[in-house]
């Protein structure tokens, strides 16, 4: 698709997969560029590039991948493309190892999982090993792998497993996800598996694998940075001198950031990625993908406490400090407790402390302020391994807790089985330490569960923020996970790495990635965005930092000006219920542009932790909050008006508003995780029962703090209309409140069913029950329709017009009851209606 000077492409799928969504709203939609990663977007020279015969052919057949569980088509990204292609190339032409420069969060395992699997069809490689350097990698690589192919590769469950495939002549086990521990375990004469063989008299693993010592072999490591500067590497390339080494990196090691040393000579001499790998392949660094927003920008509070007028980098503030910080900061940071967020502490004994000043300060904050809603806490450090061999992987890539542990380990373990306690009747869970990984995974998965809505998944399931040392500082990506609160050294590719954990791409309710650093280390980011950023400092902080507060508060003033400007032209007076008289729809569709630029601004200040009272009363003069709330309701309303309005006019070419077709439906949204389904119901009740004289909130206010959340878009006019119906002074509690509510959605929907009935001629039972049906299974049964449409006795060519027009009247309210869950099969009779 292209207007001859922007060109982007994208992939054949269902509508679904291009479909308006309020939680994550972007379109699968691509730039092709070239090797160095800059945009061919002109038309004319995309189609020199992109539309030549070879390049089509091998786009097709080669870089598509098919997700067949989901109906799916994925097309990979230019710099995966051609990361591939090098990777490609270096083995069909044995011209060594090399290195692939991706920045975290670019689809790294993507890239490799297409190179492996391209490889696999090439007869000279015995075979392709895809290296890990944690076990929660391996498994979370296993199961991208066989999403992308199902059943591609199993599970290595031991390094017995492991050798038996590198053994295998089965095709299936071509291309084998591992850990290097297991790889090292195999390789090694000293381990206590080969030993033991030795015992029996039997062969042990190396001696069993010697058969393939002059195979090639290709290897594959992921976060190359961490796991190749330690034996394992010249392990493996000492027992396979045939293999080529492939590295995919995020954060490669440099001079400037090297530390693992090696003996040349009498020399002591730092070891970088190249010294390892031999040439970098292919390079995509984060400010190449900032610059195509595939990833966030930062925005970095160096916190200072109030009246310090200065601080040292690396200064220490006290623990009490930092957390009652936190617990000002927190809902700020993350809209409303829409994100979560990590607090990275420099030792084990700083995130066991922190656990109990959370506790103390929560508790004395409840007790000041019964309407004080505590943080979920949840702490994640390694145990002392104590010859666990599933702990000593996990602990491969985490120096600071193998070395905390040395010292005290009973002290440090049996902290850790009381927070394992406190976190097993906070989350009604089972977990002791001697199934730490089940614990470890417990609580990815719910920091990944923040993206489900209080009514799918309860607050209280939840973790607000996650107090960690190492772990998941690195490798660990989850999009609802916005805030990164900092009281430990960070400095090169650590620093980047864990800055990386919150800067996912999301909606526009996530503006960037959010960084609250307790340690003054203003030094240390600029020397890691000048080692990773490919540019001059100065160029990389405007890409990689988001603009300090006065300069967005001057682009909101003027955004605001705009909005009043274009209001008082058509003679009106700039305020929110003036916007319902603006006349046509060129009008309107102006309106929502104008107010979209509002709400991204507005959102991204929202979200500052750095604000001081005088910008905040700045913001509040250009636009006050009710004003804004107001307008935010007024603008969903009017989105929604056009949009529908868009659907009816696309069966009429000539119809067309050319102001409407061209307005991006790519909403600005906002929505907040406090003011959920439960709060509103809680709401209602408060006003049910407050004395009609001394009310805190009125009917008005309550129905436009509905109507400004798009959380409610396909309940607002329900909840409104209750809300309008109910009467003041009811006494009714929140459990009648819900009861009233059902009852009156209930009494509305067969009100609605009833008129159909009446329009299409059927009896109001048989299409309750069709209706409930469809519901009930989720499936929508295209016989059942003819069935339901029988007793009419129409000929077929005006039975199938009539199920169509039935369906179209029928599809909003069966979409509107199904609360957000798919109906299978009902998407062909959205199709067909268009």
């Amino acid at each position: 698709v292209s207007n001859h000077t922007n060109t982007w492409y994208f992939t054949n799928n269902n509508a679904d997969h291009f479909a308006f969504d309020a939680n994550e709203q972007f379109l699968p939609i691509y730039e092709f560029a070239g090797k160095d990663n800059r945009p061919i977007t002109h038309l004319d020279e995309f189609a020199d590039h992109f539309l030549a015969k070879c390049t089509l052919d091998q786009m097709i057949s080669r870089y598509m991948i098919l997700i067949a569980s989901e109906q799916k088509l994925l097309m990979m990204r230019p710099y995966q493309i051609y990361a591939v292609k090098n990777i490609i190339d270096c083995v069909e032409q044995n011209a060594g190892n090399g290195y692939i420069w991706h920045t975290t969060g670019s689809g790294k395992t993507l890239t490799s999982f297409k190179a492996s699997t391209l490889l696999k069809t090439n007869h000279n490689i015995r075979k392709c090993i895809f290296v890990v350097d944690r076990k929660d990698l391996d498994r979370q690589t296993r199961e991208e792998f066989n999403r992308f192919q199902e059943n591609c590769v199993e599970e290595n469950t031991d390094t017995a497993t492991l050798v038996q495939r590198l053994l295998s002549e089965d095709y299936a086990d071509k291309v084998i996800v591992t850990t290097i521990q297991k790889l090292g375990l195999a390789l090694s004469e000293n381990n206590r598996y080969n030993r033991k063989d030795k015992l029996k008299e039997s062969l042990s693993f190396k001696q069993r694998l010697s058969h393939l010592r002059e195979k090639r072999m290709v290897f594959i490591f992921d976060e190359c940075h961490r796991s190749q500067f330690g034996e394992n590497h010249q392990a493996i390339k000492d027992f396979f001198p045939n293999s080529q080494l492939f590295g995919f990196t995020g954060t490669p090691i440099f001079e400037n950031n090297a530390t693992a040393k090696k003996i040349n000579g009498a020399t002591l001499r730092l070891q970088t990625t190249e010294d390892l790998f031999q040439k970098q392949l292919h390079s995509y660094t984060i400010t190449d993908a900032i610059d195509d927003q595939n990833v966030l920008r930062f925005h970095v509070d160096y916190y200072r406490p109030e009246g310090v007028s200065d601080s040292e980098p690396g200064q220490k503030l006290s623990k009490q400090v930092i957390v009652q910080t936190i617990l000002d900061k927190h809902s700020t940071a993350t809209g409303d407790r829409r994100f979560n967020a990590l607090l990275a502490t420099a030792s084990i004994n700083d995130a066991i402390e922190y656990f109990k000043v959370f506790k103390e300060l929560q508790a004395k904050r409840q007790s000041d302020d019964p309407e004080f809603q505590p943080l979920r806490i949840a702490v994640i450090f390694s145990p002392p391994a104590e010859g666990n061999k599933d702990i000593q992987q996990i602990q491969e890539d985490l120096p600071q807790e193998q070395e905390d542990n040395l010292s005290n380990p009973e002290r440090k373990k049996a902290a850790l089985k009381s927070i394992i306690d406190e976190y097993n009747t906070q989350y009604s869970t089972n977990f002791d330490i001697n199934n730490f990984d089940l614990y470890y995974q417990d609580i990815q998965q719910r920091i990944k569960d923040q993206q489900f809505s209080s009514r799918d998944f309860h607050p209280k399931k939840k973790i607000d923020i996650t107090i960690v040392v190492d772990m998941l500082l690195t490798g660990f990506d989850a999009k609802y996970l916005n805030t990164l609160y900092v009281d430990k050294t960070l400095k090169y590719h650590g620093l980047i790495q864990a800055f990386s954990r919150t800067n996912r791409i999301l909606n526009a309710t996530k503006p960037y990635g959010h960084i609250i650093d307790f340690r003054q280390q203003l030094h240390s980011v600029d020397e890691a965005i000048a080692l990773f950023s490919g540019r001059q400092l100065d160029q990389a902080r405007e890409i990689w930092l988001v603009e300090e507060a006065p300069v967005v508060i001057d682009q909101y003033k003027q955004a605001v000006d705009g909005l009043n400007r274009f209001i008082r032209s058509h003679g009106l007076k700039a305020k929110p219920d003036q916007v319902n008289k603006l006349r046509g729809d060129t009008a309107r569709a102006q309106f929502i542009n104008h107010f979209k630029e509002i709400q991204r601004l507005g959102t991204q200040l929202d979200q500052y932790t750095d604000l001081t009272d005088k910008q905040k009363e700045q913001i509040k003069q250009a636009l006050c909050k009710e004003d804004r709330r107001a307008y935010q309701g007024v603008y969903l309303e009017t989105a929604r008006r056009l949009g529908n309005q868009w659907d009816k006019l696309r069966k009429d070419m000539e119809s067309f508003n050319s102001d409407v077709e061209q307005l991006d439906f790519e909403l600005v949204l906002f929505a907040s995780a406090l003011i959920d389904y439960d709060y509103i119901m809680k709401l209602i009740s408060d006003f049910s029962n407050q004395d009609p004289k001394k009310m805190k909130i009125n009917r008005e206010e309550l129905i436009e703090l509905i109507q400004s959340d798009s959380k409610f878009l396909d309940e607002r006019e329900d909840i409104t209309e209750y809300i309008q119906f109910l009467k003041e002074g009811g006494r009714l509690d929140e459990a009648q409140i819900r009861e009233d509510y059902s009852q009156f959605k209930a009494k509305k929907q067969g009100e609605q069913i009833d008129n159909l009935a009446k329009i299409y001629g059927l009896t109001s039972k048989s299409l309750l029950d069709f209706v409930d049906t469809i519901l009930h299974r989720k499936i929508f049964d295209g016989e059942m329709l003819t069935e339901l449409m029988e007793p009419l006795g129409l000929a077929w060519r005006e039975r199938s017009q009539q199920e169509l027009t039935l369906m179209a009247d029928l599809i909003p309210l069966l979409k509107k009851r199904a609360n957000g869950q798919i109906i299978s099969g009902l998407s062909a009779y959205e199709q067909v209606g268009v």
